[in-house]
This record gives structure tokens, C-alpha cells and sequence, in this order.
């Protein structure tokens, strides 16, 4: 088969997701530990679909129903493996889904590194081949089968560690597992795959030997980045790659122009698009998909989610935005919490402990201190002083404020929900409202003050 029709093979993926993760101490599969906010099978299954891959087998065996129920959504071939007899058994669980004229790439679900632009070398790698095999030099290869070339620097062998002579070990080139196989070679050989080690397992690098011994040429790609290739067995590499991941999510940032005060305290576990002029202070997570406009600043320890930021916005430290929209010029904080739904217009402000759930905050109100806005359309250039809630729950339902424009509302005040304040009304401070405030009218409610004489306040006795 020549290279131009190898090229235009489709090509279909088989991830190895059965493991149980012993090392893990977890009840939690080990594929669906998390790496910057998302399952390690995750990141393997998008670099996948990245390729345009034709169909994604996924091979399932512990935990199962919790793989199945996270990536339920996905476009997935299931395959169980019942009992895990090595990586060749893993893959001949999903021989039915492969196609004889199929390039088919093998991945591994506890490899969430690895990118899309390196298995698209390897799947150029093999164009003049039957198979092709991806590896890496490093410093270390202590553990790893070694690839062993002949005099013409064409693969002869992988040897493990323990079978591996002295002049073996010196050899520093490695096996990753990855590799890509044409559908129905792969058929031929899973076959003759056998377990006669001391695991009992059928191992999938016995590919090799049986490509070589039918004097197929092995081809490979050797990974530029070796940490793509770093597999997840424990808590410690878990952190570690976690660690990995930010650091290059934050460089790629500040190439862009985003200013991160400390990119080794900095967390994305989503999707951002920035502006010019971002700044970011120490210790703030990015999660879900947040969209940046250009000069705004975000202060240390906030954490944000599916956020939309328009330009000119200052986040000060300490707060919680989730699915909200923040419009030009406004300022958040310190110690705000923003809920799913509510949305900022123009030049609002939202001050120091305050909370505002399912509202809309139009151009230029101010809900500065120490206050609860639920279920709200306020107007705009409105008041909110401090202490003041919307009491929009009933115990059974939820129900709409209504704040009119240029209302002022005073300290310590209670909308009791449903309630609307007419534009330009004023609330007394301390007043707790059940009814509908007129417009241009001061509204208060408050009981008498009163003073008592000869009072003494209770003292113990001695």
C-alpha cells in the first residue's frame, strides 16, 4: 500500500480506561480523578476528537457505571473489559468496533498530556507502514522497555527492564504504549498475543516482535516533550501533573499579554479569552468558560466560572463570580459573591459582602455593603444601602423585586418579596416593606423609641 492511500485511511481510536487505580487509595476509578478541573479520560477523549477521529472506543472495567455516567454525553463505543488480563486483552475487547482499512491509535486514559499535534506526527510517522510506535529519550528510563535499533536505526526490539542486559539499560530511548496499527494487521496479531510472563498478562508491545518477525518495518515518532507521555499512578504525579498543566496554561497566557502576578499561583480549569491589559493577582481559579475584556483586573483569591467581563471592569480580592455577565466599567468587591444569573450593567457597583442571585443591576446602582439582592430588576442610579435584603423566598417559591430608577434604599432594610419600589422612591433605614413603595415618596416603617427610667441592667450576683 502506497503512502498517498495510507494517508487517507480514516482513523479510529482505542483508549484503555479499565484500571482501577490501586495506588490511587480512592473508590474513584483512577481515569476520573481530575487535572485542572476535568477527568484525566476527559483530556485523552479531546485530544482524540481533535484528530477528527472516525469512532472512540473506550475500554471500561472498575467503576464502570460512574465512567459511564460522567461521559454520558460523549460520543463513546463502550467496551468491558471484566477482568484486566494486561493491555493486549484490554484493546481485543474492542476488535469488533475496528475496521480492517482503519489506522487505529491506542491511548491510555491515565495520560492526559499528551496533544494532539504530537499523535498527528505519529500518525504521519507510520504513512509508509503497517504500524508505528511512539517513544521517548529520557534521562531515566529506569522501569521502561527500551527500543532497541539495528545498525540502520530501524527497530528490532523492546526489551523490559528486567530482561534488559547492562549494555540494554544504556540505552535511554523508551516505549510509551502509544502506538498506531492498520485495522486488520492489528486483528492478526492480537490473536497471537501470548501470556507466558510472569503477570500471567497479554501485553500489547508483544505487537512489535510479531510486526518484525513478519518483516513489517516498525516506524516511530519520538515525543519532543516528554512530560506528554507522563502516565498517573498516584496522588503525587497527579499533583505534579496538575502543576505541569497550569504552568503551561500560564505561559501561553502571558504570551498573550495577560499580566499574572505569580503564574506558579494561577489555575485554569476551563476555557478564557482575554483582552489586552488583563491582570491577574496571585491564587485566582478560572473554571468553565469565562470571556475577558481588555483592561480589567482581578484580585487575589477569586474564583470565577462561566463569567462573560467586559472592559474596564476591577474584581477586587476575595470573590465568587458564577455565570454572570459584568458589563463595562464595573467594580466588584472585596468579599462579593455573584450567583448563576445575575447580570451587571454599565458601572455598577457590588461591595464588600454582598451577594446577588438571579438579578439584574442596571447602569450606575450601587449595592455597596453587607447585603443579599435575590430575584431583582433594579433601575438604574439606585441606592442599596447597607444591610438591605430582597426577601424572596417563601419557603416554597421564589419571588421578583422590582426597584425603580434613582431609588434610594436605606440601611438595614426588608423587600418582602413580591414587592415593587417606584423610581425615585426613598426607604427609611430600618424598615422592613411588604408593600409597594410609591414613586418620589419616602416610605418608611418603624416602631416608637422609647426610653425607660430607673431601668438597671442585670448584673449577677456575688
Amino acid at each position: 500500500m502506497n503512502t498517498k492511500t495510507r494517508s487517507k485511511k480514516k482513523l479510529q481510536v482505542v483508549i484503555l480506561a479499565a484500571g482501577k487505580g490501586t495506588r490511587m487509595y480512592s473508590n474513584l476509578p483512577k481515569v476520573l480523578h481530575k487535572l485542572a478541573g476535568k477527568s484525566l479520560v476527559e483530556h485523552v477523549i479531546e485530544s482524540a476528537e481533535e484528530l477528527k477521529a472516525e469512532s472512540i472506543s473506550l475500554i471500561y472495567g472498575h467503576g464502570g457505571e460512574q465512567v459511564k455516567n460522567l461521559l454520558i454525553d460523549r460520543q463513546l463505543i463502550w467496551c468491558e473489559q471484566k477482568e484486566q488480563l494486561g493491555t493486549g486483552h484490554a484493546v481485543q475487547q474492542a476488535i469488533d468496533t475496528v475496521d480492517d482499512s482503519a489506522n487505529v491509535l491506542i491511548l491510555y486514559g491515565d495520560v492526559p498530556l499528551l496533544s494532539s499535534e504530537t499523535l498527528n506526527k505519529l500518525l504521519a510517522a507510520k504513512q509508509s507502514s503497517s504500524i508505528a510506535l511512539l517513544t521517548a529519550n529520557l534521562d531515566d528510563p529506569q522501569g521502561y522497555g527500551r527500543i532497541v535499533r539495528n545498525s540502520e536505526s530501524k527497530i528490532e526490539k523492546i526489551v523490559e527492564q528486567k530482561d534488559a542486559s547492562e549494555a540494554i539499560k544504556q540505552i535511554t530511548e523508551i516505549n510509551t504504549g502509544v502506538m498506531v496499527v492498520d485495522g486488520d494487521k492489528l486483528k492478526q496479531w492480537l490473536i497471537r498475543i501470548g501470556n507466558n510472563n510472569a503477570q500471567g498478562e497479554y501485553y500489547l508491545t508483544d505487537l512489535i516482535e510479531l510486526a518484525i518477525v513478519e518483516g513489517e518495518v516498525v516506524q516511530s515518532c519520538i515525543v519532543d516533550d516528554n512530560k506528554e507521555i507522563e502516565g498517573i499512578n498516584n496522588k503525587i504525579q497527579l499533583a505534579e501533573l496538575e502543576r505541569e498543566y497550569q504552568k503551561r496554561q500560564a505561559y501561553r497566557l502571558m504570551k498573550e499579554g495577560v499580566t499574572l502576578r505569580d503564574p506558579s499561583r494561577f489555575d485554569l480549569r476551563g476555557t478564557i479569552e482575554v483582552g489586552h491589559d488583563v491582570i491577574i493577582d496571585i491564587n485566582v481559579i478560572i473554571e468553565g468558560h469565562c470571556k475577558i475584556g481588555s483592561n480589567v483586573t482581578i484580585g487575589a483569591n477569586t474564583i470565577i466560572k462561566d463569567i462573560t467581563i467586559d472592559d474596564n471592569v476591577e474584581i477586587l480580592e476575595n470573590c465568587i463570580l458564577d455565570k454572570s455577565t459584568i458589563a463595562n466599567g464595573c467594580h466588584i468587591g472585596p468579599f462579593s459573591r455573584l450567583r448563576p444569573d445575575t447580570k451587571l450593567d454599565d458601572n455598577a457597583k457590588v461591595g464588600n459582602f454582598v451577594e446577588i442571585k438571579k438579578s439584574h443591576i442596571a447602569k450606575g446602582s450601587k449595592v455597596n455593603h453587607l447585603s443579599y439582592i435575590g430575584d431583582t430588576e433594579m433601575g438604574e442610579n439606585v441606592n442599596i444601602g447597607a444591610g438591605t435584603i430582597t426577601c424572596n423566598y417563601d419557603g416554597a417559591y421564589k419571588h421578583l423585586t422590582k426597584i425603580g430608577d434613582n431609588a434610594f434604599i436605606g440601611s438595614n432594610t426588608a423587600l418582602v418579596a413580591p414587592i415593587e419600589i417606584g423610581h425615585g422612591a426613598t426607604i427609611g433605614a430600618g424598615s422592613t416593606l411588604s408593600r409597594n413603595a410609591e414613586a418620589d415618596k419616602l416610605t418608611f416603617t418603624r416602631a416608637g423609641q422609647k426610653t425607660l427610667d430607673g431601668w438597671k441592667r442585670p448584673s449577677k450576683q456575688k
